[in-house]
């Protein structure tokens, strides 16, 4: 299903890197979505990791449903971020240097993927996204995120991500140990905003 042989490499050589940012695209978009987004950010020394979902999609209908409609593409789709994840941290060294940014889809599964592989990442954004999957602040998850930063930015009216399962997400990150930032815009789109990119730099620029 997903595979990592279409995930797109840019920045610096992950040999030579000294962090590296794994990039998650939303439902029909591309790798080089999230890679545009980026030169909106300053990531001196990182190697950019964008996987590719099978089709243009990690999983075939909304995140707020029960979990069992989007197998077997949502295992798939973790399998494929955990074992970038373990690459990238047996090159780096320290799961501290790996960071997560979504979008849409793609933030829905880099939260995910951090809260079901837990543990001191050097930073997750989600950008227009939550947990998956139903009753999100019904879950438990083992492990802690060991004060991992997090950011959540989302439209209040976002069509696709209901304010609430953005701040039930922002609860049960911070169970799991996140310092986790949820930022709702006002009558926003489902896009990215200036403030969004500049809340990922601080923590960026303190990681």
């Amino acid at each position: 299903m997903h595979s990592t042989a279409n995930t797109v490499y840019a920045g610096t050589d992950i040999a030579n890197a000294e962090k590296a940012m794994i990039l998650l695209h939303g439902r029909g978009g591309t790798p080089q979505d999230l890679l545009g987004l980026t030169q909106h950010l300053d990531l001196p020394g990182f190697a950019l990791v964008a996987p590719a979902a099978a089709r243009n999609t990690w999983y075939p209908t909304s995140f707020l449903a029960p979990e069992q409609q989007n197998q077997p593409w949502l295992d798939s789709a973790l399998d494929l971020v955990h074992a970038t994840i373990t690459e990238l941290e047996e090159s780096l060294g320290d799961s501290k240097k790996i960071h997560l940014m979504g979008f849409s889809q793609g933030a829905c599964l880099a939260l995910e993927s951090a809260a079901r592989r837990p543990k001191a990442y050097g930073g997750v954004y989600a950008l227009s996204g939550g947990l998956i999957g139903l009753g999100a602040n019904q879950r438990e998850f083992p492990g802690s995120l060991e004060n991992t930063p997090v950011f959540m930015g989302c439209s209040d009216i976002d069509p696709h991500i209901p304010k609430e399962r953005v701040l039930e997400s922002e609860q049960l990150l911070r169970k799991l140990g996140a310092q986790v930032t949820a930022s709702l815009y006002p009558n926003f789109g489902h896009t990215v905003n200036q403030d969004e990119i500049d809340q990922v730099q601080a923590i960026l620029n303190a990681s």
